[in-house]
């Protein structure tokens, strides 16, 4: 069942010609690098929302834009239709929003942000850093599903991907795959990981039966390690 209005949002930001929203944590130092945190096809869940302040812990402004205007689910059919129904060109254009609303506050360090994703966010890491160009330092997918980019070109950020070795929505194919998309487009190798996981096997809400703590810790201090390296 479709949760309306059960995202978790506390910032609202100019988009598309409109108001997008989001849900902001910012470090307790008060100001760091700027990071987009992209949704799974759940919505701005809690779980979201915990990623985003545990990347505010690491000392990122982190920002979950919210690309379903307040709606959540836990049932895994309505997720799938609510994905197919967000139209790519609309979810693009409120993320460049978000990335405007990052490097516009004061407490964001530099002009460019990192990028994470997770599921279909992951696939719009890859579709916002290639239209964003240089305003994206780093992009981080997790098992990305959805539509990417063709064409890799405008690509300028450094791209860390993982994906899982038993991800039943992913064949461990496409890691290879795109990892010869991105160096045919820009001439640089991402770094890809593999893992003996399932899909979506950071997300401790466990909605698959897929998580996995050892790897989840794993990519998580990876994917730290790799923001901080191209935007600390």
């Amino acid at each position: 069942m479709v949760e309306t209005d059960g995202a978790r949002q506390n910032v609202s930001f100019p988009s598309n010609g409109g108001e997008a929203h989001g849900y902001l944590a910012v470090p307790a130092t008060g100001s760091g690098p700027g990071l987009v945190v992209i949704q799974e096809w759940w919505g701005l869940t809690s779980h979201i929302a915990d990623v985003t302040d545990r990347f505010a812990a690491q000392g990122f402004v982190a920002l979950a834009p919210d690309l379903y205007g307040g709606s959540t689910t836990h049932d895994a059919d309505e997720a799938g239709r609510m994905m197919q129904e967000l139209p790519p060109e609309r979810a693009a254009r409120d993320l460049s929003g978000a990335v405007g609303y990052l490097l516009g506050r004061d407490e964001v360090e530099g002009d460019r942000v990192g990028v994470v994703g997770f599921c279909m966010g992951g696939a719009f890491v890859l579709t916002l850093a290639t239209q964003e160009g240089a305003r994206v330092a780093a992009a981080v997918p997790f098992y990305p599903v959805g539509p990417m980019p063709e064409d890799y070109s405008g690509l300028q950020a450094a791209v860390m991907a993982h994906f899982g070795q038993s991800d039943a929505f992913i064949p461990i194919g496409q890691a290879a795959e795109l990892a010869e998309r991105i160096q045919a487009g820009t001439g640089q190798a991402p770094e890809i990981h593999t893992y003996p996981a399932g899909h979506a096997f950071l997300n401790d809400e466990n909605l698959l039966g897929t998580h996995d703590p050892e790897q989840a810790r794993l990519a998580w201090d990876r994917t730290v390690a790799f923001l901080r390296s191209h935007l600390v």
